[in-house]
């Protein structure tokens, strides 16, 4: 990646377009500069606790992100969302958390919480312009962090790892600067703030006369980019257009086969019923007829069941046309390494260890139905 250096001996005044190491900084001036030279790229600012990342494009802001609680305050606004977009309920908020977190823990993929909110539009989760105000929301939590640092490091980036990815929106900088500081502002005198919450209040709902400087969201779409894959390892990609007869479902038919009542009762109670219709099968016998009836997505199948076991129904469903590809998830209290290699003979497609989480059961899940 192409970046500008300062001389690090020298330690030259231009505050943009290099790296410089742990000193007092002004954030209001840093960002000032940003839009007044309308430039594009991504500054990097870094303390001993934290990361933050403002990206532009010709001075106007593409995203604002910060290393600290990156997942938590993703997820809170996604709850907050909700309101709006039904879709992101309990079960897709803790796919997004599942899919993209454990990548943010590997350095090499970068900006997860932006690619987080690519996949949510392109598996119409939420709309384009649903993703714009989501990203305005978060630039204002993260701003109102970054304008109270008062030391640390920053290096500025012409080339960055969003810029092969879609943009939402082009948000004015000045704005939500303005917003934020208010905010601050607001935090910092309570008895100020409590004497004028009656005008505040009435605030909160945005006209074209009202002095309050609340940022808007530019929506309108740039050309696509020519490579929109996020990350050739995930499979994901972001573009707006699915192909013509693509769909995306919002119901999964998952069946369970299990001869415990209470086993099978908890895995309904642990798969959200607005994604997840759970067949249960508590007869292996009987599981064949039933699981042609209901054509399930995934299998979930206890190992240790009386008269037919696990692994020999599964071996029975794998020689049944309809059921050669579709995933069977082995459950079972067993954890050596025969039982695994019994697993795998029989083409299994996973290996679940009870007693299990929901986090663990959402994770296998998502995992061979995504």
């Amino acid at each position: 990646m192409y970046q500008i250096y300062l001389d690090k001996i020298k330690m030259s005044t231009t505050p943009i377009g290099g790296y410089r190491y742990f000193q007092k900084l002004h954030p209001l001036s840093l960002l000032a500069q940003l839009t007044s030279r309308r430039v594009t790229g991504c500054l990097h600012v870094f303390t001993n606790k934290a990361s933050w990342s403002i990206y532009l494009e010709e001075g106007k802001l593409t995203y604002a992100s910060c290393s600290e609680q990156l997942f938590e305050r993703l997820e809170n606004h996604l709850l907050n969302l909700s309101k709006e977009a039904p879709s992101l309920h309990s079960a897709t908020r803790m796919q997004v958390r599942l899919i993209f977190e454990a990548k943010g823990e590997n350095q090499s993929a970068p900006d997860t919480d932006y690619q987080a909110i690519c996949w949510l539009v392109n598996q119409n989760y939420i709309t384009a312009n649903q993703a714009a105000l989501l990203i305005e929301e978060l630039a204002k939590d993260v701003l109102e962090t970054f304008l109270t640092l008062k030391e640390g490091g920053y290096e500025f980036s012409v080339e960055t790892h969003l810029d092969e990815l879609p943009k939402f929106c082009y948000l004015d900088l000045r704005s939500l600067i303005e917003y934020c500081q208010k905010k601050i502002r607001d935090q910092q005198n309570p008895m100020v703030n409590s004497s004028n919450s009656k005008s505040a209040s009435s605030m909160t709902v945005a006209t074209p006369s009202s002095k309050q400087p609340l940022p808007t969201a530019d929506v309108r779409q740039k050309p696509p980019a020519k490579n929109n894959n996020i990350n050739s390892d995930s499979g994901i990609k972001t573009n707006q257009h699915k192909p013509a007869g693509a769909t995306s479902k919002s119901m999964y038919t998952i069946a369970c086969i299990d001869d415990s009542p209470t086993v099978l009762n908890s895995i309904r109670h642990f798969l959200d019923e607005n994604t997840f219709s759970v067949v249960m099968i508590g007869d292996p016998v009987k599981a064949l007829m039933q699981i042609l009836r209901s054509k399930p997505d995934l299998i979930l199948l206890d190992v240790e069941m009386p008269n037919l076991d696990g692994y020999e129904l599964c071996s029975l469903l794998r020689r049944h046309s309809a059921f050669k590809n579709i995933p069977i998830i082995m459950v079972t209290g067993r954890t050596g390494f025969i039982d695994r290699a019994k697993a795998k003979m029989v083409r299994s497609s996973g290996y679940l260890t009870k007693p299990f989480t929901q986090s663990e059961l959402l994770k296998m899940v998502f995992k061979h139905i995504s």
